[in-house]
């Protein structure tokens, strides 16, 4: 009498004999499921979520950029209107690589104010470090006090206002130069 090989029972759900094809590990039902997943991430990512009430996957790990990251031509986008206490409107617009922000501009209609435009320089040169600290976050691109220097630099619109300042007593420290 000869002994019949026990049947493989699927590895997801231990109930039905596993196939001996491509997904030899899987019964039919599972193995529909399996190709669900492979096929349709955001349907299952939806899913789970509904279900469990957590996020199925962690958030994927950015690669390192080494030296300065070069942002692509064209980026998706969204832009935001509100009104500050003082009843401005201002437009924040926010750029994105793969549904993740990489850049932040500030912008409003009243630009002729005198006191304003102190204001949009200062505004200027937080969305340019917060900017530069988004892509480091999501793009893996490295902070460096040269590139900070440089957004500083870059969002001051006259002699000292504060962003000429702010610079002019950073790179007093740029290569170690603090006399």
């Amino acid at each position: 009498m000869t002994a019949e090989p026990t049947p493989t029972l699927c590895t997801i759900c231990n109930l039905r004999e596993a196939q001996t094809e491509a997904d030899q590990e899987l019964c039919p039902s599972c193995a529909a499921l399996a190709r669900a997943v492979q096929e349709q991430p955001e349907v299952m990512k939806r899913l789970w979520l509904r279900h469990r009430n957590e996020a199925i996957l962690p958030e994927a790990i950015p690669q390192p950029i080494e030296g300065e990251a070069e942002l692509p031509e064209v980026l998706d986008g969204k832009r935001y209107r509100t009104i500050d206490r003082d009843r401005n409107k201002w437009y924040l617009s926010v750029s994105e690589v793969n549904g993740k922000p990489v850049e932040i501009f500030a912008s409003t209609a009243f630009d002729r104010d005198h006191e304003l435009q102190a204001r949009i320089a200062n505004l200027t040169t937080i969305t340019r470090l917060i900017s530069l600290l988004l892509r480091h976050i999501f793009l893996g691109e490295p902070v460096t006090f040269d590139k900070c220097l440089k957004q500083i630099q870059r969002s001051s619109r006259q002699k000292n206002d504060l962003p000429d300042m702010l610079y002019g007593v950073l790179n007093r420290y740029h290569h170690g130069k603090t006399s």
